[in-house]
């Protein structure tokens, strides 16, 4: 399916791996003229270099989300480059397991530092510039783990049901200018985290997901898609879950 995403200038971070790798490459796919940010910056430069030689328009800068400062650089390198901002996909995150009672408190700090206040400083860095448009889509990539929590991963899904309250006052807070602000919950996507699974959970995992099947990264990246367009343009303070049915509410 083709969404018109032409020549849409968006950000995306976490850009180097996993879903944001599969995100930036569907809309550079759609038109949209991307800018890749991770802490990677050797990966980034390959991941741009790819996207180029197919004669996409791609942009990058390494930084660290939970510096605002750092989104603030890449937000003006991106307006000097291509003149504004339309979009944003906060993606990036980290995750350090571990129970409760062994948990260091670095551990939950630097967790709730990239996974909830990344995603409010990349929500600070572009609302000047889409207020200033009167338009814009940010979009922040959260998890099931927000509505169920799971053990071992207090400060993961802690971070990302955070995202979930920050969308919403978010979209809230900036409909007035016409910014949709949404919520994109993954459930068990095959990435290199699900490949380290032994084949007993993951048969009990498929057991939990009702189409018996782990998601592919472009299934979030066509919600996202979807989520820039203009036929989404009444969507806003929205979680959606991409689960195969596991959290249903």
């Amino acid at each position: 399916m083709k969404y018109n995403l032409l020549n849409k200038i968006i950000l995306v971070t976490g850009a180097s791996k996993g879903i944001g790798k599969a995100i930036s490459i569907k809309l550079a796919e759609n038109g949209a003229r991307v800018m890749l940010l991770s802490r990677n910056e050797n990966e980034l430069e390959e991941n741009c270099a790819s996207l180029r030689k197919s004669g996409y328009q791609c942009i990058y800068k390494a930084v660290d989300v939970s510096n605002l400062d750092d989104l603030l650089d890449a937000v003006e390198y991106a307006k000097n480059t291509w003149g504004t901002i339309d979009g944003l996909i906060n993606n990036a995150g980290i995750t350090d397991d571990n129970l409760i009672v062994r948990m260091k408190p670095s551990s939950f700090n630097q967790v709730i530092d990239v996974n909830l206040k990344g995603v409010f400083n990349g929500i600070k860095s572009v609302t000047k510039p889409m207020m200033k448009n009167n338009n814009g889509r940010i979009i922040n990539i959260t998890s099931v783990v927000a509505h169920t929590g799971n053990k071992g991963q207090a400060n993961y899904a802690a971070s990302k049901a955070g995202v979930i309250g920050l969308t919403k006052s978010a979209a809230k807070e900036l409909a007035s200018k016409n910014i949709t602000v949404n919520a994109i919950a993954p459930g068990y996507i095959e990435t290199n985290m699900t490949e380290n699974l032994n084949q007993i959970n993951k048969e009990k995992l498929l057991d939990s997901i009702p189409l018996n099947r782990l998601g592919q990264p472009d299934d979030i990246a066509s919600m996202v898609c979807f989520l820039l367009t203009n036929q989404a343009q009444y969507i806003t303070g929205q979680t959606i879950n991409i689960d195969g049915g596991m959290v249903m509410q």
